[in-house]
């Protein structure tokens, strides 16, 4: 895809009378020269794959380093209880996040959304909408799921081509922040919103997070990138609701991701997935750090 701004995919839909994802839609098919059908097919592929990463989660399963495995199954069954401060949806999202990141610690197949470190954002706020609309009949269908990934890749195109989606380049706002900002367009899309509304919450949580350095302990995309996963999803849940009451970000969604560059280029390396500051020196991790290199060793 070749957007260079949100307010140039706003256009395509005010032009052709399109909402935002058959914008990204027909911009896939004109840079890959595929159908409409060829396009559709590879993202019902991708949500599948998506669906069947949150399925086949074991919270018997440990990293290597033994830091990430079975939080996810804890806050499912604490969720049960229905005796959650968050509520059953919020609960529900925390806990999907959860697992998709320890799955990906554990080496299993992810989606990445748009990376492996933020993999359970995007899943975390759809699968459970998915499930809840399965025991609905007036809810979203599931081809409504497959277009708002269009919109998520279509945000996530436009901060990859402004800014950066890599930790190593722009911190963890860049990776969690940005498939925030996926998520929460994606979940505005799925609820009836216009693309000004798309656009406020990609731009109010994208600003929740700006800053969010990279502070990977022992250089492990693990701690505390998986628990950041929850923050991302949470957040994205939060800004779709103030977008869908007509709440509005003072700052222009295009420029909110050109500040998360310039706050990006201006971060100290050690705060860029170099696992040397941050967290990831406190001695805490130091300690965690020498006991994960003799388990490799």
């Amino acid at each position: 895809m070749a957007f260079e701004s949100l307010e140039q995919i706003v256009q395509v839909c005010q032009k052709k009378s399109v909402s935002f994802a058959e914008a990204v839609i027909l911009e896939d098919q004109n840079d890959r020269l595929v159908t409409r059908e060829a396009t559709m097919q590879q993202m019902q592929h991708i949500w599948e794959s998506m669906l069947e990463a949150g399925r086949s989660y074991d919270e018997n399963r440990m990293s290597t380093s033994g830091l990430v495995g079975g939080d996810g199954g804890r806050m499912a069954r604490y969720a049960e209880t229905g005796n959650t401060l968050c509520g059953d949806r919020m609960s529900r999202v925390i806990s999907q996040a959860l697992q998709m990141g320890e799955s990906n610690a554990c080496m299993k197949r992810i989606v990445a959304a748009p990376t492996a470190g933020a993999c359970g954002v995007l899943p975390a706020v759809l699968i459970p909408l998915f499930k809840e609309s399965e025991e609905k009949h007036n809810a979203p269908a599931e081809t409504d799921f497959v277009l708002s990934l269009f919109v998520a890749a279509g945000i996530g195109q436009v901060i990859a081509t402004r800014a950066s989606i890599a930790g190593a380049s722009g911190g963890c706002q860049a990776e969690i922040g940005s498939s925030s900002a996926m998520a929460a367009g994606a979940l505005v899309f799925l609820r009836g919103g216009r693309c000004d509304a798309i656009l406020q919450a990609v731009a109010m949580s994208l600003k929740n997070l700006l800053g969010l350095v990279c502070d990977p302990v022992s250089g492990l995309v693990e701690v505390p990138c998986v628990k950041r996963n929850v923050i991302g999803a949470v957040n994205a849940m939060s800004a779709a609701d103030m977008a869908l009451a007509g709440i509005k970000s003072a700052i222009p969604a295009d420029q909110v991701i050109d500040a998360m560059k310039e706050v990006g280029d201006l971060m100290d390396v050690s705060l860029r997935e170099t696992g040397r500051g941050g967290l990831a020196a406190t001695k805490r991790a130091i300690e965690i750090s020498k006991k994960v290199q003799n388990i490799s060793q």
